[in-house]
């Protein structure tokens, strides 16, 4: 017999192998006709998977969020479904799941319009009230590359072939149109009742600018048409208060194409700013903080060495003089690093507080600009701190409660903490991490917030930055790096 334990703790027999599906069914009616998948041991699976040994199982429906996501990962097939059928020519990429809904990006010989992406989610409809089954089938890896190549698909056929030789590969059909994909997949096509979709933007084939320039379609989808319906209205609502939009009618700063992702501050807008930095020099100025100014543009020699020009030189603006390399900042800390080590100090003179109002540049790609919130030129209210071992937790501490206040002055008080521990690549020995990172936890500990662990996504400082910063100018955040001096 084979034992199916459920999420109350009660017992299922079966005389053999069972799959989710007939676990449902043996369950009731009705979870037989909610169920859109199930999670097995932990793992998230189709109605069709089969169990084989004993096993803890869940179904899953659309009111778990792991069913929000199978709806939208399989919404995300139905746009490339009715974008084949419509567009054969069209070549499918990849189609992932995002927050609040998901994209597909697609290679075609002309950009979609507006009319295209109305008469494509009305082709979506169409399809789903077909309520075709989803089918999973395996392929060898060798199989599906041939298989793919033959259908035309060149681009899910490269994907395949970076996938190491001898493994299998799961494809999904649904109708006439089939993907590749790991799963899992809502058991047909009649569970995608609402969705809608949103835009289309440029994004490069597997994310490097380099490569030819791909389709994205966005799109949304719910699990119910309140649900759809009160996102839209939450769009709709955010619209009237887009940044950009007042950014022209309240005449503060615009974006011009002879600058992209670089703003131009109007008067008015650069009244605003001025009063922002003034406030955060007066935060300086009673906190401790020593403001300081790098330069713009540092020799090719010094990114060489921290690590950047090797892993992010096609994110950097470069300039050459007199047969020398050398490239705007993208960052502050070797900058402030340089002017830490210029003279000489004493452990009486630490901890030492450095603040800037540093401009940074960074080459982001044209796809990802976005306003003043995804930008190519910044200024990152930046700061670093040199101490020594004994004095790393205090002032941490000290920073905490410093970012509390500011981040509060400006109206946030709901702030998520996230302790990024040691990545794989780094520099710096175990007992150095175990110290910093214990001081980062303990620090919030006292300070009396939650915090979550973000396993691995610390930076391996100095050979890489961050994610940029949301927007042109940032509160006081970055001062939570804290250089150890030795005396």
């Amino acid at each position: 017999m084979l034992n199916i334990t459920l999420p109350d703790g009660s017992r299922r027999e079966f005389p053999g192998p069972v799959t989710v599906g007939e676990v449902a069914a043996g369950i009731g009616a009705g979870l037989a006709k909610a169920a859109l998948g199930g999670k097995v041991d932990g793992q998230l699976v189709d109605l069709s998977y089969r169990i084989n040994a004993d096993a803890r199982l869940a179904i899953v429906t659309d009111r778990d969020s792991d069913g929000l996501e199978m709806i939208r990962h399989s919404t995300a097939h139905l746009l490339a479904y009715a974008v084949k059928e419509m567009f054969p020519e069209a070549q499918v990429t990849i189609g992932p799941v995002v927050e609040h809904g998901f994209y597909y990006d697609f290679a075609y010989k002309r950009p979609f319009t507006p009319e295209d992406l109305a008469a494509i989610e009305a082709r979506m409809t169409e399809l789903a009230r077909k309520d075709e089954k989803v089918e999973r089938r395996v392929l060898p890896r060798d199989e599906a590359v041939a298989y793919f190549k033959g259908l035309g698909e060149h681009y899910k056929a490269e994907i395949i072939a970076s996938i190491p030789e001898g493994q299998d590969v799961s494809l999904y059909r649904e109708g006439g149109f089939e993907d590749l994909c790991r799963g899992p997949h809502v058991p047909s096509t009649g569970k995608l009742k609402h969705f809608k979709l949103m835009k289309v933007a440029g994004a490069y084939w597997r994310g490097d600018h380099r490569n030819e320039m791909l389709q994205r379609v966005y799109g949304t989808a719910w699990a119910s048409k309140d649900d759809l319906q009160k996102y839209l209205l939450m769009l709709e609502e955010a619209e009237k208060r887009d940044h950009r939009k007042l950014g022209r009618e309240l005449d503060l700063f615009h974006i011009d194409d002879h600058a992209p992702g670089v703003v131009f501050w109007h008067p008015k807008g650069w009244t605003v700013w001025q009063g922002v930095e003034q406030y955060m020099r007066q935060v300086y100025r009673d906190n401790g903080y020593l403001e300081v100014k790098g330069p713009q543009i540092l020799d090719k020699a010094l990114w060489e060495k921290t690590g950047h020009w090797d892993k992010y030189r096609d994110n950097m603006f470069t300039t050459e003089s007199e047969k020398r390399d050398y490239a705007l900042k993208p960052m502050n800390c070797p900058g402030h690093i340089l002017i830490f080590k210029q003279g000489i100090k004493s452990y009486r003179d630490l901890p030492l507080r450095y603040g800037e109002f540093g401009q940074c540049h960074r080459n982001e790609p044209t796809g990802g600009l976005h306003g003043i919130m995804r930008v190519r030129g910044f200024t990152q209210d930046d700061g670093h701190i040199f101490c020594t071992e004994d004095m790393i937790l205090d002032e941490c501490v000290a920073y905490t409660a410093l970012l509390q206040k500011v981040y509060a002055d400006f109206g946030f008080t709901d702030i998520l903490y996230k302790v990024a521990t040691r990545p794989a690549a780094r520099i710096g020995s175990d007992e150095v991490w175990d110290k910093a990172e214990h001081a980062l936890m303990e620090s919030l500990r006292r300070s009396g917030v939650e915090f979550v662990i973000a396993e691995g996504d610390g930076a391996a400082a100095p050979s890489r930055w961050t994610s940029p910063w949301p927007s042109a100018w940032t509160p006081s955040t970055c001062p939570t790096k804290a250089h150890v001096a030795t005396p």
